[in-house]
């Protein structure tokens, strides 16, 4: 009896093993083909840059490979050096910038969080109150001249260096934390320094990770306060170059085909060399 119960018990294994190794099996399965889906754009658009624009703008359906391999298209987008100004710009905005969100989100989420906060509701409307209701472009442009934030670095900085939706995710993530940890701190002769360096920010990790990565790619991916506040063109960062290489291409493209006693072939060549540096301005915006 116990030798059949044995060999009942080992069937239930391999056949429970089994199960297991088909369930997995289509589970890598799936993942591998989102995956594969998920990197599939940004592969088509790189091989796009790297085509042929000619071939390019005949070919339809999927790239599976560069037709006709050629850099032209980075050649003309790097012809200009201010690209390269335009990198370091971005890099030190995105630093500087972030390290600003970061430190003013974490203290306003922090100071929020607190539950004996005098006047909590009424702050957290006021703060709630700026997420829907602006004061209009021009009085915000005319409030930056006046107070020294235009054409600086501090105009691609201080300005936005709050996001209320990310300090009210992170007051929320604060706020989860038990109250008996932060009432032990206090009793042991914590400050609320202390309890904040010690015990909210390494309990929140996972939401300040997040938080910081909306902050990176928005920082990254910035453009429009460069366009308003900034004229000095040794000051912009890259997206809003790379804004102006497509115009200027654009702009050239429609020039082209407009002209009078300009061939087919012309016209052809220019729309296509436009859009092959389209995909060189996503790649170059994109990759870092």
């Amino acid at each position: 009896m116990r030798e059949n119960g044995t060999v009942m018990i080992r069937k239930r294994r391999k056949h429970k093993s089994l199960y297991n190794r088909i369930f997995d099996f289509f589970v890598y399965l799936i993942l591998i083909l989102l995956s594969i889906a998920c990197l599939y754009p940004m592969v088509h658009i790189l091989f796009a840059s790297v085509s042929n624009p000619t071939e390019l703008m005949a070919h339809n359906g999927l790239l599976l490979k560069p037709l006709g391999f050629t850099m032209d298209g980075y050649k003309l987008v790097f012809k200009d050096n201010s690209i390269f100004v335009g990198y370091r710009n971005t890099i030190i905005y995105v630093v500087l910038g972030t390290f600003v969100n970061m430190v003013m989100t974490i203290m306003g989420a922090f100071v929020l969080s607190r539950r004996d906060l005098y006047f909590k509701k009424a702050i957290t409307i006021l703060i709630t109150i700026t997420m829907f209701f602006g004061g209009g472009l021009i009085p915000w442009f005319l409030l930056m001249k006046d107070i020294g934030m235009y054409n600086n670095i501090a105009a691609m900085i201080l300005p936005t260096a709050l996001n209320t939706w990310n300090m009210i995710i992170l007051r929320t993530s604060f706020q989860a934390i038990p109250i008996d940890l932060e009432e032990a701190a206090v009793i042991d002769g914590a400050s609320q320094v202390h309890i904040l360096t010690k015990i909210i920010l390494p309990l929140s990790k996972a939401s300040l990770a997040v938080i910081l990565l909306y902050y990176l790619v928005g920082n990254w991916n910035s453009w429009f306060n460069a366009m308003v506040l900034l004229k000095d063109r040794n000051l912009f960062p890259l997206q809003l170059l790379l804004k102006e290489i497509l115009v200027m291409n654009d702009t050239t493209a429609t020039s082209v085909g407009s002209a009078g006693g300009v061939s087919i072939n012309s016209v052809q060549g220019a729309t296509a060399y436009r859009e092959l540096v389209k995909y060189c301005t996503i790649v170059i915006a994109t990759v870092p």
